[in-house]
């Protein structure tokens, strides 16, 4: 199995990309139609929200330091059950990377490149995440560190563009919403961007060389990847206004293609693509780690390589399947998402502790 180390920065911007994901196209349209002018507010109270998980996946992780996710649960649920519900958690990763991958042939084949067929995106970027998986993490953080100097260069020309076309006028009256609107949008903001940050006990703070750093990297990734999506929130309502946000499938990549300066620097929707590719990437490579990491060792294998290619098949696969239609993709994400990944990404962690401490206190009170 394999038996690495990172460090503290590298695992810093593997949080913020990761955070970042699918989010940056997707989520602006969801929680405008929530919160309406105000989903920027609810963003900001989401990313608070965000921090409270971190602290929560922060404190199971440090029960059990040297161990992933999968082995705390077979060490803390019994051998039965703990694999039971590791193979349950292994099957979660592996359709939302599914379902990830299908936003990626979604967006390329209805938005840049309508003629290819999907099934070719699919394939071609399994076989890039395939091959990163196979070369092993450290890789895959050494190709992040190499991609976020783009991303950041590329977000800060995207907002540099974009500012000249916003109207503040758009985000008025500021607080005009219902108190349930508003907690539907944290609730789905927050089911989008920090309930999924617990997979990252499958790294942390097993394969991090300082525990102490690896905390203030995992605060800090979730709190820097969230202010990026609070901004494009912003920038989309300042921009689009309201109404034409809520229209938008992609408000973001919308926001790129009417920014205009002298009418030479224009239809700069490529950046965001880029950007989003990137984020997307990391994202479903963590999910896909999860899975084959996770099945290895549930199955208590030495060498996960074999499992990478069948898996990758499998992905293909159930990304043609996951969605029939982008409109029964929105009312998923909309209506199913947050209940679903709260089972794995809250109560499971709550539920851990509790064992474990519970056990724990058990075991001292019979030594005594």
């Amino acid at each position: 199995m394999e038996n690495i180390k990172i460090s503290s920065r590298q695992f810093l911007i593997l949080v913020i990309l990761y955070t970042i994901g699918t989010a940056i196209l997707i989520i602006p349209s969801s929680i405008a139609q929530e919160a309406k002018q105000d989903a920027w507010i609810a963003a900001i109270i989401g990313v608070g929200l965000g921090l409270l998980l971190v602290m929560l996946y922060i404190s199971l992780g440090n029960i059990f330091p040297n161990m992933t996710l999968i082995e705390m649960l077979e060490q803390i649920l019994g051998k039965w059950l703990g694999k039971a519900v590791s193979i349950s958690l292994i099957l979660f990763s592996l359709t939302t990377a599914a379902e990830l991958l299908y936003f990626i042939g979604e967006f390329i084949t209805t938005q840049m490149m309508p003629e290819t067929p999907v099934e070719a995106v699919y394939i071609l970027f399994t076989f890039i995440v395939v091959i990163g998986i196979r070369y092993g993490l450290e890789t895959v953080i050494r190709s992040a560190e190499l991609l976020f100097p783009w991303f950041i260069f590329l977000f800060i020309i995207l907002v540099a563009l974009i500012t000249p076309q916003i109207e503040v006028e758009n985000i008025q009256p500021v607080f005009d919403i219902q108190l349930k609107p508003m907690i539907r949008a944290i609730l789905l903001f927050t089911g989008v961007v920090a309930l999924p940050l617990f997979v990252f006990l499958m790294i942390f703070p097993v394969s991090i060389n300082k525990s102490k750093q690896a905390k203030k990297a995992f605060f800090l990734g979730m709190l820097i990847g969230g202010m990026f999506l609070v901004i494009i929130i912003a920038l989309s309502l300042l921009v689009l206004g309201v109404e034409t946000t809520i229209r938008q499938v992609y408000p973001s990549y919308a926001l790129a293609k009417i920014a205009n300066i002298g009418n030479f620097m224009q239809r700069i929707e490529a950046i965001v693509a880029f950007i989003w590719i990137i984020t997307i990437y990391f994202r479903l490579m963590i999910y896909f780690y999860l899975t084959v990491i996770g099945l290895a060792q549930t199955l208590n294998l030495n060498n996960y390589r074999p499992l990478t290619l069948p898996l990758g098949i499998i992905l293909v696969v159930i990304a043609r399947i996951v969605h029939p239609n982008t409109a029964h993709s929105i009312e998923f994400n909309v209506k199913i998402w947050v209940p679903y990944i709260s089972i794995y990404g809250l109560f499971l962690p709550l539920l851990l502790i509790v064992i474990a401490k519970i056990r724990k206190k058990t075991g001292k009170e019979q030594n005594s």
